[in-house]
């Protein structure tokens, strides 16, 4: 049990009127982050499959999500893969543009503020 020598633990000074209380601090508003859209450009060289295995391998798209975006890039020359933070849709931009580089295909991608 705790005697008033105690009082100085509990954060009492043992005079009347100064009890201590607890300091609530308002926390400021965190703001979203900016959203980034990772588009594919379309281009006359790169084969169909590759932009699929592209798709489902930095975008994680299933096989029929990643068909139906590729069709949409081959018909209207851009598609969009995702939308993203700034640092992750930089990091897929700079994958894709290093796999295509690697197997030798002029594939572009692009990153623009939403």
């Amino acid at each position: 049990m705790l005697g008033p020598e105690d009082d100085d633990r509990r954060g009492n000074t043992g005079r009347p009127g100064q009890e201590t209380g607890t300091v609530t601090k308002t926390r400021p508003k965190t703001k979203r982050p900016n959203l980034y859209r990772v588009l594919l450009l379309n281009d006359d060289y790169t084969p169909m499959e590759f932009v699929v295995l592209v798709l489902q391998d930095v975008f994680n798209k299933s096989r029929e999500d990643a068909m139906r975006i590729m069709l949409h890039v081959h018909q209207k020359g851009v598609g969009e893969c995702g939308v993203y933070p700034y640092e992750v849709a930089e990091t897929k931009v700079t994958r894709v543009m290093d796999i295509a580089r690697k197997n030798q295909h002029p594939l572009q991608c692009v990153m623009e503020k939403q």
